[in-house]
Formats: structure tokens, sequence, C-alpha cells
């Protein structure tokens, strides 16, 4: 029997054979589900549910829902015990590798683009993804965060929008930024992310903001004793 944790390492081999340059980021949270892995390459975010042979399908209902809405294509990589009745509970678009232990003495492959042996895993794609009508332009905009949508916003010489909430910043960039544009500069955004300096660029941003709101409640204090007339994103 396989499980969770005996499947991802060799799975990423096997995205990388078929997928070439990618990056991958692991249980992301998409709406009220976590998603195992998201997969992003130049062009698509892809989103990947894992189903081992220990798994049920009790959360997937409300998982695919989930995925839908955040990720360009989709697929399930299921143990050898699901293989028959995955397609039952995926939508026609969602993609499915299936995945089987392997002898690691074994390396012949009757279809090298179909198939990855690995040190304890052999997959196969059972059903190629499709493009996922159900995704929005707003939700995977909201997969970054502030500093990387600020960074794309002045790209395009759009206005500084300080004052809107994150929220608000993505629907301007939505209606103003053409969408094949986004598509591009969002998937290089999360290429490229650095977890290494994102955190201190989110810290210098809210620290700004504080700044600023200090001296607008200090501006405002000094306007009420000159006169006594005049009466939160990443």
């Amino acid at each position: 029997m396989l499980y969770d944790k005996n499947i991802r390492e060799p799975l990423f081999d096997f995205l990388d054979e078929i997928y070439g340059t990618n990056r991958t980021l692991e249980e992301l949270m998409i709406g009220k589900s976590r998603a195992d892995i998201c997969m992003i390459t130049k062009e698509n975010i892809i989103g990947i549910e894992i189903k081992s042979d220990a798994d049920t399908y009790v959360r997937l209902k409300r998982q695919v829902r989930d995925y839908n809405k955040y990720f360009d294509m989709n697929i399930v990589v299921c143990g050898s015990s699901h293989g028959n009745h995955i397609k039952e509970h995926v939508p026609d678009n969602w993609g499915i590798i299936t995945v089987e232990e392997t002898d690691v003495n074994q390396n012949d492959s009757a279809d090298s683009s179909k198939s990855l042996l690995s040190t304890s895993c052999d997959f196969y794609i059972l059903r190629e993804p499709t493009p996922n009508p159900k995704v929005t332009m707003l939700n995977k905009l909201s997969l970054l965060w502030r500093p990387e949508l600020v960074e794309i916003k002045d790209k395009y010489n759009l206005p500084k929008y300080d004052y809107l909430s994150k929220a608000n910043l993505i629907l301007k960039m939505e209606e103003k930024i053409d969408h094949e544009l986004l598509q591009k500069d969002i998937c290089e955004a999360l290429l490229e992310r650095d977890y290494n300096t994102i955190g201190e660029k989110i810290a210098e941003y809210h620290k700004s903001k504080n700044i600023t709101r200090r001296q607008n409640v200090k501006t405002a204090v000094k306007r009420k004793r000159r006169s006594r007339k005049k009466a939160t994103s990443r």
C-alpha cells in the first residue's frame, strides 16, 4: 500500500520529466481546502490532489470545488486501489495519474513518455488535464502577495492605489490589465518568488502603511485643535 509520503518525492521527479521547468508549492490554502501541490509552469497554474491507497473520497467533492476556483488545470494522482473509480469523482477536464509500487530493480518501460520509473513508484497518465472553465483571474491574482501585485501593477504604470485593500487592488488590476499579460505575470511571479526576501518586503510594506496612518492621525488632531468648529493583506 502506498501512502502520501511514499508518493510525493517520486511524483516531483515525474512532473519534472513531463512538464519541464516548473515550481511546486505544497499545502497551499485555497478557499476552505488545502491543495496538496500547486505546480507553476511558464504558462499555467496546476492543482494536484493526491489520493493515496489509504485515502477516501470524503472531502474530494469540496476539494474539487475549491481547486476549480483557483487553478488553470487540475490533476488527481491516485493509488492503484482508486484506479477503477476515480473518474466518477472528478470532472472530465481533470487529469488522472495512477501510481503503483514498483520493483526498484526493474528499469524497462513500455512508454517512456507516459511513465517514469522511480525508486519506489511507477506513474501512468490515465487522462491528460484540459483547461478548467471555472477558474477566474481574480482568484489567481489572490494567490499573489501584496508586494508581488504592486510590482505587476507598476509594470503597467497604473496609479499607486495605496489606499485600496488587497482585494480592491486585485479588482482594479483585473479590470485594467489584459488577462493574457496577467496570466504570464502571475506565473512568473510565482516561479520567481523568493521566500528568503518576500517576508522582508511584506514587513517593509506594512511598516510604511503604519507610518502613513500615524501621520494622518496626527494631522487630524492638529486640525481639530486649530478649529473647534470642525467637528486591514499582504
